[in-house]
């Protein structure tokens, strides 16, 4: 008696809708991805058990080194030329249309107003080193010299009230720079803003 035999057949399984998926959630995910600008140092902030968020749009960063040096950006370049202006119209700052283009572009600053112009005019990886490196890089916040407080006033007529103000500090950053940091923030009665830190257990 001959074996019964069963025909082999090939599974086909149609993989289009699985593409069409996965390419719908990829388009998905890169418009909707916010990406976080680079920063000149590594800050390294401290934990808090607040998970209160800081808001996600028009908003003005001030950064500090665990050295103490301040750096800040806006999160966006029409919000930071905007501010740029400001005090070019008071005078307090000198940038070419050019400079002010390339300023408006740059992710993290923090010089002195009068190298501001100089520091533009350098290559991205060489601002970068300038304020990795130089001594006397960060915006200057002390009772001779507070520019901290000419950067921020102009960022809030620039921006309006709804600008939101975050500070972000290494957790080994000295107190004394923080409390120089709120004293100029309280000289121009900037008394309400976010500070960043990290979820503790994370």
């Amino acid at each position: 008696m001959g074996r019964f035999q069963v025909k082999k057949q090939d599974t086909f399984i149609d993989m289009t809708p699985m593409s069409d998926v996965m390419v719908l959630l990829l388009t998905f995910f890169m418009l909707t991805a916010t990406f976080t600008k680079e920063e000149p140092v590594k800050v390294n902030v401290p934990g808090s058990v607040s998970e209160i968020k800081i808001p996600e749009k028009n908003l003005l960063t001030i950064f500090i080194s665990p050295k103490g040096k301040i750096f800040m950006n806006m999160d966006n370049p029409t919000a930071q030329e905007a501010m740029a202006k400001e005090l070019i119209d008071s005078k307090k700052l000198n940038l070419s249309a050019a400079q002010l283009k390339a300023f408006s572009e740059v992710p993290t600053f923090g010089s002195p107003l009068n190298t501001i112009a100089s520091w533009v005019d350098l290559e991205s990886s060489k601002r970068n080193d300038i304020l990795n490196k130089d001594a006397n890089a960060g915006i200057p916040c002390d009772s001779v010299n507070d520019e901290l407080k000419e950067w921020v006033s102009a960022a809030r007529k620039a921006n309006g009230e709804n600008m939101g103000l975050a500070i972000k500090a290494d957790k080994s950053t000295p107190y004394s720079t923080i409390k120089e940091v709120m004293n100029s923030l309280r000289k121009i009665d900037e008394n309400r803003y976010n500070l960043i830190t990290t979820l503790k257990g994370e």
